[in-house]
């Protein structure tokens, strides 16, 4: 039973094993900036299940069509479970989910959902994948406020073409603007278990205590480890995360330019491969293109 997965831009893939399709998250249609992944979500006739790591737009967004277009269920939490039916997904197909359950997806296929926790948005960061970052530790949620994030960082360009854009398209996407308690997913197989999530955070009690063969992560903004910044760099967050989960494959998402001039291209994959290296010598780390089959399993 192969597992081959495809990169759709953002943190967004489709798994395919066997007959089984398994969209890990679903944002593919973007800001007009972005760009192009060859796909969009009317493009979707099969899809089985939706996994969705948390509930922002450029996660959330388009998972009604891709449901209502493929009859897929929606495994998530209560807040995305609230917003897809707000948006006309009927209730048998939304699966509320917080942690510690186990979902039978097909004969001999199930996944695993465990809570985790969002990368830290309230700091401003364009550190390069090797650049150490420290301190913002020990804050209360009003002093994280009062700091300069990504949501000034969208709200500073309304004023021009660009961030009218966005704003719009912000308004028309499926999504909230709470990120309704970020989810991480084991996905168990006959030949294997592979690991997914979809933002920069991760609870080490969670990781520690278990094992994947291959890991999907995210690598955007300032990490969060257990409730606090990453200190260090990006690429050492990523390594000790493969390295914590055992993974001898990962694959790497939410690296690219998704939203214009907000984000930007040239995640440094090299400073990763390097990482790896040192702290799980045992891990190839794949790159795929958009839309580009690579085997997991």
């Amino acid at each position: 039973m192969t597992a081959t997965l495809e990169w759709l831009g953002t943190a967004t893939f489709r798994l395919t094993i066997g007959d089984l399709v398994i969209f890990l998250d679903t944002y593919m249609d973007r800001v007009s900036g972005a760009p192009p992944i060859g796909l969009t979500s009317a493009d979707v006739m099969k899809a089985d299940y939706i996994l969705m790591g948390h509930s922002h737009f450029d996660h959330l967004g388009s998972a009604d069509i891709i449901a209502r277009n493929t009859g897929a269920r929606i495994i998530g939490s209560n807040e995305t479970c609230r917003v897809m039916r707000e948006r006309g997904v009927p209730d048998g197909q939304l699966v509320a989910s917080q942690g510690g359950e186990r979902h039978a997806l097909a004969a001999g296929i199930n996944v695993r959902v465990f809570p985790s926790v969002h990368s830290c948005t309230w700091i401003l960061t364009d550190a390069a994948a090797d650049e150490d970052e420290r301190g913002h530790t020990g804050l209360t949620q009003t002093e994280r406020a009062a700091q300069p994030g990504l949501i000034q960082r969208v709200f500073s360009l309304a004023s021009t073409p660009e961030g009218g854009a966005i704003l719009e398209h912000l308004r028309s996407q499926a999504g909230s603007l709470t990120d309704g308690g970020p989810l991480v997913y084991l996905i168990e197989t006959p030949e294997g278990s592979i690991f997914f999530q979809d933002t920069s955070g991760c609870w080490t009690g969670v990781l520690r205590d278990l094992s994947a063969d291959a890991a999907i992560l995210a690598a955007a903004g300032r990490p969060n480890v257990d409730g606090e910044p990453n200190q260090g760099s990006m690429a050492r967050f990523l390594a000790t995360e493969a390295k914590t989960l055992g993974a001898r494959t990962v694959v790497i998402g939410h690296h690219d330019d998704w939203m214009p001039p907000v984000t930007s291209a040239g995640f440094d994959m090299e400073a990763v491969r390097k990482q790896l290296a040192i702290d799980a010598p045992g891990a190839v780390l794949l790159a795929p293109a958009y839309l580009e089959a690579v085997h997991l399993l």
